[in-house]
């Protein structure tokens, strides 16, 4: 893969990666980004392969995703020269699938990256959430020693306190 043709790395493709439905899945808009064509031609070769892209492969997104996409991504509305219609979201096999479609040299060297990204994905997430679920079961562990700390000390406080003087004495 040379540099002078695509200057993206496999970190820059898995930050474009994001979740919906479930799936891990690119964004038409990010596609065309990184095969280097405009946007508007992604959903017209989804359009004119439909048999390429099956639903598991891409699928457009609903009008409440496209708009929760847009309120958290920062979307242009449509009124104010943003999209007219929801995007496409790809799945890994989309991608390649519509690499195949594109049929450009960029577009075989930026799918080897994307398929790179989604196996590191793959491989690399379960082990994050293996770890996020050991400092969750840590902290759980340490919240219950704070509770017994907290009791040791007041008992020991307890003990430490003199006693009280005006106590009579029994006896001689």
């Amino acid at each position: 893969m040379s540099d002078d043709i695509t200057p993206f790395t496999i970190e820059s493709v898995i930050q474009r990666i994001c979740e919906l439905r479930g799936q891990r899945v690119m964004l038409d808009s990010d596609l065309a980004v990184l095969y280097g064509v405009e946007t508007r031609y992604i959903p017209r070769a989804v359009k004119r392969n439909p048999g390429r892209f099956p639903p598991d492969f891409a699928f457009q997104l609903s009008d409440e995703e496209f708009d929760s996409l847009r309120s958290t991504f920062g979307i242009s509305n449509k009124g104010r020269g943003g999209r007219r219609f929801a995007p496409y979201a790809f799945t890994e096999h989309g991608a390649l699938m519509l690499s195949s479609v594109l049929n450009s040299t960029r577009a075989d060297e930026i799918s080897l990256l994307i398929i790179r990204a989604f196996v590191w994905m793959r491989q690399t997430v379960p082990a994050y959430q293996k770890i996020a679920e050991k400092l969750t079961e840590l902290e759980q562990t340490v919240a219950g020693h704070d509770s017994a700390i907290r009791e040791i000390i007041q008992a020991l406080q307890h003990l430490m306190m003199p006693p009280d003087k005006d106590k009579r004495r029994i006896g001689f």
